[in-house]
Formats: structure tokens, C-alpha cells, sequence
């Protein structure tokens, strides 16, 4: 069935479609032919709308018509079988059952093209008209070579179906695969409209409107769904590579029309904002809950092409390629010094990202990781080899119009619809995010963080946390008047749970810059409203607050401020919580590591927490428990060790560890044991030397 252009479609599949099922009678074949004629007559031609009266093609137009008046045969022929004896099975001609055999593919064939290409964009169709019909029209002439030599005169069909027959074959020699001249003429209008943005001319709204018409986009739905598709067909790879840079400077063409011709779109309910956040690198359309294990912990997108540091820690490629070019030589995780900048790809996670995506119809560029970075380099290079400009102009376009349009919104309503398109405009590409921000965003997002207005409040700290990925904005932020206020403001009293933590995905953001993160810390209320949230929030607010505050012990002249705000006893409590262990016992050993030691060693119930990691968490939070004790055992004396070693069951822990964990891990476990060995040995040489000192002084008692 034709699928309308407003409603979900499934994503095209890359791989070859299944053929159809070989039948194993001639009933059986004839069942199948008009089930699947059905199927073909019910398709619409590809178009650049299901509703438009432009086709690429009006002599294949007629293709569904065509196929319609062929399925009059087969049920006529499923008539005769049902005449047939029950014992007996209807037996075709050899030669027509042979036809029937390869009209059965064409059909097929036709129906999977006609599939494939409604789930595209419009800008797809008018790109490929001429391989579009070429393909279509292929297959239409394979249909009418084998109706050439189907036996009609040997089947027991009425004349009249055998008439249609023949009317039809001379239909289907008609056809030819030449383009209609409308569409070409549609497609050099939209190219001149690429060149002219591409030379820095602001489209004229008239002209804008007139090729709007003619793609059937008539509105801002319209032209949302068709960015998405238009954003699918470039990741899924399936333009020619001469028309890919036209493909992407019109998705930025289409974003700018829409703000311009139609507004800017009214957001979604705040629940559905809560569904994507900062957590999904989709299109709004399609926002989803992006499992935590898939996101880049330095961009919090989706990862595209996972990699491992030495640490163990898994990162997007490109984050983590920019963070060590900046000259870090540490983890952003962990903290840890890398002794090696070596990155090794995680494939099994790129496979698993790749199989949710495809299950969530969402495109996934799955190309082998083992390509380098100047070859990928290269690549992207090429795909968008003469578009950028114009791309970028666009871009550009749209940015400084939304913001002009930002600085004079007559109410609340108009600001929030204004934001959300600048949330959505930063959300992919650092282009767009420097475009953004160079727009004069910034300062005017920053009043909007205080509003009452739930929606247009997570708009405003969302849009602030795409800007700041980018290192140029991380500067413009936090140089802007007022901006840290802004973001503890929404931490201590944002209206909805996403807010806060939009928010706190912004703190931790930020601190990838080193000296921001004393900065950040200086605010008299930033740790204190961070370690309510993990207090109190649910458990994507307590992670979020927790990966924030671990950001912020990563300057040991934070540690301070954060044992006297009571972090310890926090990430204790959130240590019990499976699904923010990792970052609590990542916190408890930061601290511990840098001048904290004896607060979490004085804390109550520290020791037994984190063995209770060791013994159930996942493989990072057992990591960085155990490189908690270590630091908090060398530090703080005897007495943490003898807790330690009195826990039932720890030499068995350890040793587990030792045998199953990660490196460090490993190595964690190992100075554990040392540590509680050495702690053994020396209580056994002072319990030896007490008893030798009682035996010399009750020798000398007797002696006396």
C-alpha cells in the first residue's frame, strides 16, 4: 500500500529483499500472483507526494493499473480450480506455468521498488528520476516479453479476460523510461536554489514558496518529515555520490525555509521532550530513550564509531580524538593518566548500537570501523565536497533568523517555539553549533533557564548543553554574564526532572575544560544542589548529578568543597543503586585519590559498601571500588585495613576479582591483597612478639 507521507514508515532495508516463496503447485502459483498483483496495483508510482499530480514518469504511472487488469486473469484461473475436481489440482501448460513462474519475479521485483522508494524523500525521487524509471521501466518490459509468449489460447479464461490480455501487452510496449520534463525542470530549479544560497544570496520567499509548492511541502510537518527522510537517504548511502552534496545542502535549505515560510514548530509535550533530551542525537520526530551503555560519555550522542582508551573506557571517536588533539592526556571518565593514546575499536558495541537502531527504524552508518581517521577523513570529505559552503550558508541563514526572531518574541508561546528550533538546529554538527552560538544565542538563552515555563525551560538548558559540546562555546558560556547562576538555578529548581538534568549534563560538559572546573566548583551552591539531586532524584537524575560532581573531582582543589558538601555521604548511598553504582564508587574513589582519603574512610558504613560493589557491581563500579579501598587503605592507616580484612568473605572477593575483572581492576585487586597480607603479616609478628615479651617476663617471674 502507498504510505502517506505524514506517518512512520518502516526504514529501508539494505540488504537484498527475500524472494518470493517457490510455490509448490500451480494453485499454489496462481494464489500468489493475485495476492501479490493486488499488492502491486495498490502501490502509488514514486512521486514527490503520494497526493501531487507530478510524476517522474506518466507512462509508468499507469504501471499499478497495468498490473491491476493482469490480476482479472488469475482469479479467472482460481476459478477453474475451484470447478476442478477436489481430487484433482488444476494443471497448467508447461509454457504458461513457466510464465507464470517469471511473472511471479517481475512482480516482485516491482513491488519491492515501488516499497523502497515511498519510504524515501522527495528530494530522492527527483535526484534519481532517471534511474527510478529506469528500473521501473525495466521490469515493465520483462512483464510484457513473457506475456508475449504466454499461451493464452491454451487457457480456459473467458475471451473478454483474454481481449484485456492483449490490450494490455500493447500498453506495456508503450511505455518508455524518459523522464517527465517537469521534474527536471523542478530539479534544476533546486539546484540554481543550492548555487544561490552556495553564493551567500538570501532566497527570495516567493521563489521559496513556488518550489515548495511544486515538492507538495506545504507546511511545517511536512517539511520536518521530509528533512528526516532526506537526513535517512544520505546515512543510508543510497544517492548517487553526485547528487549527495545537492541532498545535503537541502536538508539545511529545508530547515531554513521552514522557520521562514511556515514558523517556527510547536513543541511536543514536556513528557516527550523527557523522552529525548539530551539522551537522543535523532530527529525530535523519533526521539528515544537511548540506552546510557551507547552514549559517548563526552558528547552524550549516540556513538557512531565506539573505541576503547587505555583505561578501558569506551568513547565516540571523534570526542575522543578531539579531547586528546586539546592536549589531555587523562581520561574524561576516570581521571586516569592514559599511558598509551592508542584507541581500539569496540565492534561488539557498534554491532549492538547498530542491531538497536535498526529495530528502532533509525539510520546507522554500521561502515568497519578498522578504516583510519585520515581515510574516514577523506570520505566525509568527498560526500560533501562542494556543499559545505552552501550547506553551511543555510545554516547560517537559519541561525541568525531565529535568533532575530528569539530577541523580539511577543510571548512566552513564541520564545518557546523559537527555542526549541535552536535546540534542534544545535543538536547535530559542530557547524551548527558555532553558527548558534556566533548568532548571538547564548546571552538570550541564559534569561530563559529562570522561566516558569516548563517546556520552554528544558528547550533553553537543552539548547545550552548542545551549544556547549563545542570547545569555542564552552569559552562563550562561561564568559557569559550570568551563565553558571543560570544552570545552578535549574538545578536547584527546574521545573520538571529533565531540566535538571539537561542541566547537569552541561556542568559535566563544561568541566572537559581543566580550569572551568574550579570554577564551576567556587559557586556557593553548585555542590550543594548537585548532591540534593543525587539525594533525591530518580535514578537518571542521580546518574546524571553523579557524573557531574565526579567531573568536578577531577582538580584536587575541588575535593575540599565536596567532602564539606557532603559528597561522601551521597555517593555512598547511590553506591547500593545498580544503575548509578558506577559513578558513585567512580566519585568515592576520585575523592579518595585526591585528598579525601579519610572522609571516606570516616564515613559510616564506607568500607562495607564498597565491598558490596565488589561484589555485585558491574565491571566498571568494581573497578573503581577497589581503586577506592586502595587509596583509602594507603592513606589512612591500619585501622581501614583491619575493617577491611574482617569483612567474611573479602580474600575470596579479591581474589575474583583478581582473576575476572578488568586491568586495572586487576591490578586494584592485587594491591588490595598485598595490602592485607602486608596488614596480616605485621599483626602476626606483633602478636608473636607480644607472646615472646610474656614468655621472657614469666621466664624471669619463675626465676625470681
Amino acid at each position: 500500500m502507498a504510505t502517506s507521507p505524514f506517518r512512520p514508515v518502516p526504514h529501508p532495508s539494505s540488504s537484498p529483499p527475500p524472494p518470493p516463496p517457490d510455490p509448490s503447485s500451480d494453485a499454489d502459483l496462481l494464489r500468489h500472483l493475485l495476492s501479490l498483483s493486488l499488492d502491486v496495483s495498490s502501490s502509488q508510482q514514486p512521486s514527490f507526494s503520494s497526493s501531487s499530480p507530478l510524476r517522474i514518469n506518466p507512462n509508468l504511472s499507469s504501471v499499478p493499473r497495468n498490473v491491476k487488469q493482469l490480476s482479472f486473469l488469475f482469479e479467472e484461473l482460481l476459478l477453474a480450480v475451484q470447478d476442478e475436481d477436489d481430487d484433482h489440482d488444476l494443471a497448467l501448460p508447461r509454457t504458461a506455468s513457466l510464465c507464470f513462474r517469471e511473472i511471479l519475479l517481475v512482480l516482485h521485483r516491482l513491488k519491492v521498488l515501488f516499497d523502497d522508494h515511498d519510504c524515501r524523500s522527495r528530494a530522492f525521487v527527483l535526484f534519481r528520476a532517471e534511474r527510478i524509471a529506469a528500473e521501473i521501466h525495466e521490469q515493465v518490459v520483462d512483464l510484457a516479453t513473457f506475456l508475449d509468449i504466454l499461451p493464452l489460447a491454451e487457457l480456459r479464461v473467458p475471451e473478454d479476460v483474454k481481449d484485456l490480455l492483449r490490450l494490455l501487452r500493447r500498453q506495456l510496449r508503450r511505455t518508455s523510461p524518459a523522464v517527465d520534463p517537469a521534474a527536471l525542470s523542478l530539479r534544476r530549479d533546486v539546484l540554481e536554489l543550492v548555487a544561490g544560497v552556495e553564493s551567500g544570496t538570501v532566497p527570495d520567499r516567493g521563489a521559496l514558496r513556488g518550489i515548495f509548492r511544486r515538492l507538495s511541502l506545504d507546511g511545517a510537518r511536512s517539511c520536518r518529515h521530509e528533512i528526516e527522510r532526506v537526513e535517512r537517504d544520505i546515512a543510508d548511502r543510497v544517492v548517487d555520490d553526485r547528487w549527495v552534496p545537492g541532498m545535503v545542502a537541502l536538508a539545511s535549505i529545508l530547515r531554513y525555509a521552514k522557520c521562514v515560510l511556515f514558523g517556527a514548530s510547536t513543541p511536543r509535550s514536556d513528557s516527550s521532550i523527557g523522552a529525548g533530551g539530551h539522551k537522543s542525537p535523532f530527529s525530535e520526530a523519533e526521539d528515544l530513550a537511548v540506552p546510557a551503555d551507547f552514549r559517548c560519555p563526552i558528547s552524550l550522542d549516540l556513538m557512531r564509531d565506539p573505541v576503547v582508551v587505555a583505561t578501558g573506557q569506551t568513547y565516540d571517536r571523534e570526542s575522543i580524538d578531539r579531547w586528546i588533539g586539546s592536549g589531555h592526556a587523562t581520561c574524561p571518565k576516570s581521571g586516569q593518566a592514559l599511558p598509551y593514546l592508542e584507541l581500539l575499536p569496540n565492534r561488539a558495541l557498534k554491532n549492538l548500537i547498530a542491531r538497536w537502531c535498526r529495530d528502532n527504524n533509525l539510520a546507522y552508518d554500521v561502515a568497519d570501523t578498522i578504516t583510519s581517521t585520515s581515510d574516514r577523513q577523506d570520505d566525509a570529505d568527498g560526500v560533501t565536497a562542494g556543499t559545505n559552503k552552501a550547506a553551511l550558508e543555510a545554516a547560517r541563514m537559519t541561525a541568525s533568523f531565529l535568533v532575530e526572531e528569539l530577541a523580539t518574541a511577543p510571548s512566552t508561546e513564541a520564545a518557546h517555539r523559537l527555542v526549541h528550533e535552536l535546540r534542534l538546529l544545535a543538536k547535530h554538527g559542530s557547524d551548527n553549533r558555532a553558527l548558534v552560538a556566533e548568532a548571538g544565542a547564548i546571552p538570550l538563552l541564559l534569561p530563559l533557564l529562570r522561566s516558569a515555563d516548563a517546556g520552554l525551560q528544558v528547550n533553553a538548558v537543552t539548547a545550552l548543553l548542545n551549544l556547549s559540546i563545542l570547545e569555542a562555546n564552552k569559552r562563550r558560556i562561561m564568559h557569559a554574564d550570568g551563565a553558571v547562576d543560570g544552570v545552578v538555578h535549574v538545578l536547584a529548581e527546574g521545573t520538571t526532572w529533565r531540566a535538571k538534568e539537561n542541566a547537569a549534563a552541561t556542568v559535566l560538559s563544561l568541566c572537559s575544560v581543566h580550569s572551568y572546573r574550579r570554577r564551576l566548583a567556587r559557586h556557593p551552591r553548585m555542590v550543594e544542589v548537585l548532591v540534593q539531586m543525587a539525594r533525591d532524584g530518580p535514578a537518571s537524575a542521580k546518574k546524571d548529578a553523579m557524573a557531574a560532581i565526579l567531573s568536578l573531582a577531577g582538580d584536587r582543589e575541588n575535593t575540599g568543597r565536596l567532602v564539606e558538601g557532603g559528597v561522601v555521604a551521597a555517593a555512598l548511598e547511590t553506591a547500593g543503586e545498580p544503575e548509578v553504582a558506577e559513578e558513585a564508587s567512580a566519585v568515592l574513589a576520585a575523592v579518595a585519590r585526591r585528598g579525601g582519603a579519610e572522609a571516606v574512610a570516616e564515613a559510616e558504613g564506607a568500607v562495607a559498601r564498597l565491598v558490596g560493589v565488589l561484589r555485585r557491581g558491574s565491571d566498571w563500579a568494581r573497578e573503581s571500588a577497589a581503586a577506592a579501598l586502595v587509596a583509602v587503605c594507603r592513606r589512612t592507616g591500619a585501622s581501614i585495613v583491619a575493617e577491611l580484612a574482617a569483612v567474611p568473605g573479602i580474600e575470596w572477593v579479591i581474589w575474583e576479582l583478581m582473576g575476572a575483572g578488568t586491568e586495572r581492576a586487576r591490578r586494584k585487586a592485587a594491591a588490595l591483597s598485598r595490602i592485607c597480607r602486608r596488614w596480616a603479616a605485621a599483626v602476626e609478628a606483633e602478636r608473636t612478639a607480644r607472646f615472646s615479651a610474656m614468655s621472657v617476663t614469666a621466664a624471669s617471674t619463675t626465676v625470681a
